[in-house]
């Protein structure tokens, strides 16, 4: 990987804590038991990146990642498509490098870690749990 792509790499995960504490620093609805990191192919050769809440959760059955009740959906991280993460299955594996550097020393990780799970995966594919919570 060259220089620039470290470089770009490192920025990433600064601006994806940066956007995690602004949303995990609200006050969340006690009723989430789980949260799942939904990845999106964007228009703009991205990785749009959107947080959920969800309300179940269910270790058979991905479709609890629907029973959202919080979103972040009108503020996504973007990771641009670089040489190195131009397939999905690269995106997919530098979401989930990004969610496990925040789970291991996120400001508000403990919001996370407290779930049932912690989930990432495309809004089309299976979800990776890459989390159990106290709560399981």
């Amino acid at each position: 990987m060259g220089l620039f792509n470290k470089l770009i790499r490192n920025q990433n995960k600064q601006d994806f804590s940066s956007w995690l504490d602004r949303h995990l620093s609200k006050d969340l609805s006690a009723s989430i038991l789980a949260f799942c990191f939904n990845i999106y192919e964007g228009s703009s050769h991205t990785y749009e990146i959107e947080l959920v809440g969800c309300a179940s959760f269910d270790d058979y059955d991905d479709d609890w990642a629907c029973d959202e009740i919080f979103a972040t959906r009108d503020d996504l991280f973007s990771i641009s498509r670089t040489r190195d993460i131009a397939h999905w299955e690269q995106g997919l594996s530098i979401v989930i490098a990004h969610v496990k550097q925040y789970l291991a020393d996120g400001k508000y990780a403990d919001k996370l870690k407290n779930a049932r799970a912690v989930g990432v995966g495309f809004v089309d594919g299976n979800i990776e749990i890459i989390q159990k919570g106290v709560a399981s």
